[in-house]
C-alpha cells in the first residue's frame, strides 16, 4: 500500500484517538471489538464510529465481521502513527520521496526543520515474498501467535539497537537517530548498494575491507546473517557502510559457523564475479596461530578471536534491551 502522507494533514486528534485505540486493542486482540475502541478512545456521543468510517475510507483500519464487528490496524494506519509521533518529537517535519523498496521495508527521505536530510526507514515483515520471517528471525523465540505489526516493531526495535551499538563501537553504519513503533530514523548515506556498482577504482581493496568486516564483527560477538551486495553502501571514494541489521546473531548461536560461512561466500563469489577477482578458496587452518585472517585466503569462523568486545551479550543477540528479552521468554 503507497503511503500518502497528505493524508495527515486532513487527521484530526479525534482521528488519532481512535487509531491509538485500535492500537491498544491489538495487545489482546488480533480484531479488535468495536465496543472496546469506543471504550478505549472515549469519544463523546458516539463519535468512535463517525471516525472509524473516516479511518476506513482512508485505509487506516481494517474492518472485520467474520466472527464479530471489530478492526484491526493497517500497515498505513501504523506508518501514519509512527510519522505523527516523530513529528510531535521534532524528529523531522516532512516526508520526501521513497528512495527505498525491500522484501520487507520502504525507505524514505525526510526533512528536518534546518533543511538537512535523514532516512526514514518502515519495516513491513508479512509481505508474501518474506512469509518464513517466523523461522529466520530470532526475537520471535517460542512465541506460537504474533502479528505483522508487532513483529515489524521488534525488528525496528533491534535494528535501531544494533546500529547505536555497532556505531559506538567504531564501525561504519548510519547513525540512529529515533526508533518508534515499526519506524526507524537513521542518517543518509551518501552512496549507492554495491549492487549497482559495475566499475572499482581498487576492487582489492574494497574486497579486503569488506571482508574484515565480517571478521571483525565476529571478533564482536556478532554475524550479519545477511552480508551481501544488497546490504553494503559504497560512495564515491569506495568508502564503505554496512546496512540492515534485524538478522544479526550471536558467534554462540548454534548455527553460527554456517551464517559465517554464508556471509563469506556472498562477498567471495560477487567480487570473482563481478570485478573478475582471483581469489583463493582455502580454508585457514586454526591451529596456525600465524596465518594471516587478511588477504584474499577464506577466513575460518574457528580461528576468529571472539574476545575483542561481546556486543551479542550486551544486546541479547536479539536487538532489544534485557528487559524486552525477558518480557519475549515469558511470553
Amino acid at each position: 500500500m503507497k503511503l500518502n502522507v497528505d493524508v495527515l494533514r486532513y487527521l484530526s486528534k479525534d482521528d488519532f484517538r481512535v487509531l491509538t485505540a485500535v492500537e491498544m486493542g491489538m495487545r489482546n486482540h488480533e480484531i479488535v471489538p468495536s465496543e472496546l475502541v469506543d471504550r478505549i478512545a472515549s469519544l463523546k456521543h458516539g463519535g468512535t464510529y463517525k471516525v472509524l468510517k473516516n479511518l476506513l475510507k482512508h485505509k487506516l483500519v481494517h474492518h472485520d465481521s467474520s466472527k464479530y464487528d471489530g478492526f484491526r490496524l493497517t500497515y498505513l494506519g501504523y506508518d501514519f502513527l509512527a510519522i505523527k509521533t516523530m513529528v510531535n518529537r521534532g524528529v523531522f517535519t516532512a516526508v520526501g520521496r521513497q528512495i527505498g523498496v525491500g522484501k520487507e521495508s520502504d525507505i524514505f527521505e525526510v526533512a528536518k526543520e534546518d533543511g538537512s536530510i535523514l532516512a526514514m526507514k518502515l519495516h513491513r515483515l508479512g509481505r508474501t515474498s518474506f512469509r518464513a520471517v517466523k523461522s529466520k528471525r530470532d526475537y520471535l523465540r517460542h512465541r506460537r501467535s504474533f502479528n505483522w505489526l508487532y513483529l515489524s516493531r521488534l525488528a525496528a526495535l533491534k535494528e535501531f539497537s544494533f546500529m547505536k551499538a555497532l556505531e559506538e563501537h567504531g564501525f561504519p553504519v548510519p547513525n540512529a537517530v529515533e526508533c518508534n513503533r515499526h519506524c526507524v530514523v537513521m542518517s543518509l548515506i551518501h552512496g549507492y548498494p554495491l549492487v549497482q556498482v559495475r566499475e572499482l577504482q581498487s576492487p582489492e581493496v574494497v574486497f579486503e575491507r569488506i571482508l574484515g568486516l565480517i571478521i571483525h564483527l565476529a571478533e564482536h560477538g556478532l554475524i550479519h546473517c545477511d552480508f551481501n551486495e544488497f546490504n553494503i553502501m559504497i560512495d564515491d571514494e569506495e568508502k564503505v557502510t554496512l546496512i540492515d541489521f534485524p538478522q544479526m546473531v550471536s558467534v554462540s548461536h548454534r548455527n553460527a559457523q554456517m551464517y559465517f560461512d554464508r556471509d563469506v561466500d556472498c562477498i567471495f563469489k560477487f567480487f570473482s564475479k563481478r570485478f573478475n577477482l582471483s581469489l583463493e578458496e582455502k580454508i585457514d587452518n586454526p591451529d596456525n596461530s600465524e596465518e594471516d585472517l587478511e588477504g584474499s585466503s577464506r577466513p575460518c569462523f574457528s580461528s576468529i578471536s571472539k574476545s575483542v568486545g561481546f556486543l551479542d551479550k550486551e544486546l541479547a543477540a536479539s536487538g532489544f534491551t534485557r528487559k524486552e528479552q525477558d518480557d519475549m521468554d515469558k511470553i
